[in-house]
């Protein structure tokens, strides 16, 4: 975790704006140890909503994806971060992105009991395509893609149902009565 990880997670927005100034750090960073999370992901977790705002205003990307396919928006959503969520869809982040569950972060949202989150996120969604879609009409480039991610699709897809499998297997295992 690099210091402007632990910055994000932390709310600690000077750290954050002075890391940022000194244009020594990339906002873009994924962290491999935590599934590849960005600062922003953290700060949209934590419900940092200015930090995740100075993130972006830097150049941090809303549309990047963990290693399960997580936005920001899925991270805010598991959190029951309102504000944050406000935030990422007023500046055109994708809300309607699914994990690689299928899982978008409006679903997230209700899994965890966030009522509040999960109406907002519903209509999110519709505004979201609806942008979306405006905007192509207009050729206007909406950064809504996560290249890297999109590469490694297949690659995640296998780890994932791996894990899910070996969890699965490990779960019977011990709660199987003998």
């Amino acid at each position: 975790m690099t210091e402007l990880h632990q910055a994000a997670a932390a709310g600690d927005f000077a750290r954050v704006q002075e890391l940022l100034g000194q244009n020594e750090c990339d906002p873009n960073q994924r962290d491999v140890d935590w599934s590849c999370k960005t600062p922003l992901h953290w700060a949209a977790a934590r419900g940092h909503t200015d930090t995740a705002r100075v993130l972006i205003e830097h150049g941090a990307r809303p549309c990047l994806r963990t290693q399960h396919g997580w936005t920001p928006a899925h991270s805010a959503a598991e959190s029951g971060r309102l504000s944050v969520l406000r935030l990422l869809h007023a500046l055109h982040a994708p809300m309607d992105t699914d994990d690689c569950c299928g899982d978008k972060p409006a679903r997230i949202a209700e899994i965890y009991g966030h009522a509040d989150c999960v109406l907002f996120l519903k209509k999110a969604e519709i505004e979201c395509q609806a942008y979306r879609k405006v905007a192509a009409q207009k050729g206007v480039s909406v950064d809504d893609t996560d290249e890297e991610w999109a590469e490694q699709g297949k690659e995640n897809e296998d780890q994932a149902v791996s894990q899910s499998n070996t969890q699965t297997h490990l779960y019977s295992t011990k709660c199987v009565p003998k």
